[in-house]
């Protein structure tokens, strides 16, 4: 993974490799999930800090606007896979494993149960790479019925993403003004738009699926935490 890459910004700042994108993610995803699963019971955390443009900021909305981050970079990154892997078939199968892995933990981080009504990211994640025209509309079927995480939504963002590959700043501004519900979300183009189309220092089986297996491992801590501090 070392291609030209298309950016709105000059080469000379584009400084973030493919590792750095998915630590960007994986740790935008973390504060998210501990707004959701542990702020979110916190009383101190709901308290307003202060309010810009009407809107009233807590400790738990700051930590959840950040997350809207990492659905943007995971969907870039998922592609970027999509394009460089030497088994399609292969890297949609990890993706559909993992998601049904990451299924329990998910249901028990927001409903406590092992039943929960939305699916996991993974999925949404898992539909993007099946991509070809025949598959579109009946995917976006699957997906609406599926509830998966971003649900349709999620899945046109995925498809703006690839279809806008070659043209950064389209896609950041079509990204951008589908995310409208989620907005927060966009400020997700300013680190794709550093990419430099290298891999950078995550290399190896190990690490791969180092981000792979963090999914649903760091949900099943926070759960267990959620339980020791607040409900047990």
């Amino acid at each position: 993974m070392n291609a030209s890459v298309d950016s709105v910004f000059p080469e000379k700042y584009r400084i973030l490799s493919g590792s750095a994108l998915k630590m960007i993610a994986v740790i935008t995803m973390l504060i998210d999930h501990i707004g959701a699963v542990l702020l979110s019971m916190y009383q101190p955390a709901q308290k307003i800090l202060f309010t810009l443009f009407g809107r009233e900021y807590t400790v738990y909305l700051i930590f959840r606007d950040i997350g809207r981050a990492a659905f943007p970079i995971f969907c870039f990154l998922l592609l970027e896979g999509f394009r460089h892997t030497r088994s399609r078939f292969l890297y949609g199968r990890n993706l559909l494993l993992f998601a049904l892995l990451s299924e329990i933990p998910w249901n028990l981080m927001f409903t406590n149960t092992l039943r929960y009504e939305r699916q996991n990211v993974f999925f949404t994640l898992f539909l993007g790479p099946s991509m070809q025209f025949l598959c579109i509309l009946g995917l976006l079927v699957v997906s609406i019925f599926l509830k998966a995480d971003y649900g349709w939504r999620g899945y046109i963002f995925l498809l703006i993403m690839y279809y806008m590959r070659n043209d950064k700043p389209g896609q950041a501004i079509l990204g951008s003004c589908w995310l409208y519900y989620e907005w927060r979300a966009s400020f997700a183009f300013l680190s794709i738009n550093l990419y430099n189309g290298k891999r950078g220092f995550i290399r190896g089986k190990s690490a791969k699926y180092f981000f792979y297996w963090f999914y649903p491992v760091h949900i099943i801590g926070l759960v267990i935490l959620r339980q020791l501090l607040f409900l047990s």
